[in-house]
């Protein structure tokens, strides 16, 4: 028996909001949970369903909008560019770039050749050995640098790490955070940069899917996707607060492992023709 669209909506808010913010790819598990709770065919459009997708992400990375809000208004209204939130600004600012300029001349392109199961699983499975690989092999007595402490040699390290997670299954946070790491940033510092840094590339990014969408947004859809927002907002919210604790004591290895499994899985999936 399918499911109501409403329920649809909250199964599918609540796996954004939890896999959104930590390394293991929201769109390998959104791509899954399409498959079997058969969203596409529930709405009878693969448009509207990539539109409720867009603002289930707009709810997750307003969660870190508002658990940073402090931060993100002091960095974006610093008078002194030296000063802590105006090096902040500028950091970002230089994070912000190589994905922006990358994604703005080759999205189409990546959503026409890369967007598909064999590449989410791919990704999967090499970014959760690179996971592995660095919290095993990288000395943690490396990861100094802080946020405070920033250069911009360090943003650009997570700048063109985060242009790596274009490409879908890789994880944003995945890619920035083992990224900062790799170059000397510790663990607490690249996880909350990376969360730092999702805001300005993901709103900017909705902002323009949502534009390109404009014309399929009705009134039929807004109480599922006002629903999906919701349920995105509040589970990303619980999900980048608990992350925060988590990593000040915890590696990232268990999420490596569970991308190597789970990646498995979707290739399985694929080559058996379960999911297309």
């Amino acid at each position: 028996m399918a499911l109501p669209l409403w329920l649809l909506s909250i199964i599918l808010g609540v796996i954004e909001g939890l896999t959104e913010f930590i390394p293991v790819s929201s769109t390998g598990h959104l791509i899954i949970a399409d498959h079997f709770l058969q969203f596409k065919e529930a709405l009878q459009s693969a448009d509207k369903a990539e539109l409720f997708e867009i603002v289930i992400q707009l709810g997750a990375i307003l969660a870190v909008g508002y658990i940073y809000k402090r931060d993100l208004w002091l960095a974006l209204n610093a008078k002194d560019p030296k000063s802590g939130p105006g090096r902040l600004r500028t950091h970002l600012f230089i994070a912000f770039l190589p994905a922006a300029v990358v994604g703005f001349l080759f999205h189409s392109t990546i959503t026409k050749y890369l967007f598909s199961p064999l590449t989410v699983s791919i990704s999967l499975i090499i970014g959760g050995i690179i996971i592995v690989y660095v919290e095993s092999f990288i000395s943690v007595h490396r990861q100094k640098t802080e946020i405070k402490t920033m250069t911009m040699k360090d943003a650009l390290i997570v700048g063109f790490s985060q242009v790596v997670s274009l490409i879908p299954g890789v994880s944003r946070s995945g890619a920035t955070i083992i990224g900062g790491m790799s170059g000397g940033m510790t663990r607490t510092a690249a996880t909350e940069f990376s969360f730092l840094l999702s805001f300005p590339i993901m709103i900017a990014a909705t902002i323009y899917d949502l534009f390109k969408h404009r014309d399929i947004l009705s009134s039929d859809m807004m109480s599922i996707l006002a629903i999906g927002f919701l349920v995105a907002f509040i589970s990303a919210l619980v999900v980048v607060r608990w992350l925060i604790k988590y990593v000040r004591s915890h590696s990232f290895t268990g999420f490596g492992i569970y991308r190597i499994v789970f990646g498995g899985l979707v290739l399985i999936l694929w080559l058996q023709g379960i999911v297309k």
